[in-house]
């Protein structure tokens, strides 16, 4: 299947990819903004979220997915831009697994692949966990709304993340039902670890100071794992900060990418190994 996407804009390919907790209606700023700055930008919806149905018994790989979806664009390579956490470990996958397809690698509050959890995240999976398995999804959507968004977020940017948090568990829970009914068992969501180390794409690592210390932790060993990363701290910036200060995000990210070199036939300048 081609998981569902929008494409906007014409020159080097950007790929904008969403955290678990929302949709790629996360980058409603930065698309028209990218666009606007010569950049062809794709936002997919991976399986189970926005416009893409669930697949709740058939094992598959999100990293597949995008990669997928590259090639039926005709995109041989493109610079991944990370919404957060899930999405950010999809971009990783891609990146240390398939270098050659990346340009440029910018990831917000990333997650990355094999991390074991602590304290933190263990305690927000058993009280979403406990939520959900009660049917209460409107307070797993309110657990996440409070999670996930730093203290300057306005009450329009959490209506929004609602939205996109209740979407996903709709969909999701209603494929997972199905299943369920049909005497499937789930797929195993487990993917091989990669090592970021072969990451070859020029990198910035971004992190919230309002975050959950394990995505902080994950963010500090990304900008050691991956070669010549370039990290930064965001003081203001809970785990969403593409949504809480758009446009300060926005001017990073364009600032990353004109800096890594990115030119029209979306190929990206050679990086100097020492720099």
């Amino acid at each position: 299947m081609t998981i569902a996407h929008d494409v906007a804009g014409d020159g080097p390919a950007v790929v904008l990819l969403h955290s678990s907790v929302c949709d790629r209606r996360m980058w409603d700023e930065q698309r028209e903004a990218l666009a606007g700055s010569g950049y062809r930008v794709v936002r997919p919806d991976f399986r189970g979220f926005g416009g893409t149905p669930a697949e709740a018994v058939r094992p598959y790989s999100d990293a597949d997915d995008v990669l997928a979806l590259l090639d039926a664009l005709g995109i041989e390579r493109a610079a991944l831009v990370s919404g957060a956490s899930y999405g950010g470990g999809v971009a990783v996958r891609i990146a240390a697994t398939r270098p050659e397809r990346v340009t440029a690698l910018a990831l917000l509050c990333s997650g990355l692949p094999g991390h074991e959890p602590g304290p933190g995240l263990l305690d927000f999976d058993r009280r979403e966990g406990e939520l959900v398995a009660a049917g209460d999804l409107d307070a797993a959507v309110e657990l996440n709304v409070a999670t996930w968004l730093g203290p300057e977020a306005g009450e329009t940017v959490r209506r929004r993340v609602r939205a996109m948090q209740r979407h996903a568990f709709d969909v999701q829970l209603a494929a997972d039902a199905e299943a369920e009914k049909a005497g499937l068992e789930p797929a195993d969501g487990e993917e091989p670890r990669i090592d970021p180390g072969a990451v070859t794409a020029p990198a910035l690592v971004v992190s919230g100071a309002h975050d959950l210390d394990d995505f902080r932790a994950m963010s500090v060993r990304l900008a050691e794992l991956i070669p010549g990363a370039r990290s930064v701290e965001l003081p203001w910036a809970g785990h969403l900060p593409s949504l809480e200060r758009p446009a300060e995000v926005t001017d990073l990210l364009r600032d990353f990418l004109r800096d890594s070199g990115l030119h029209r036939d979306g190929a990206a300048a050679p990086v100097s190994p020492t720099a």
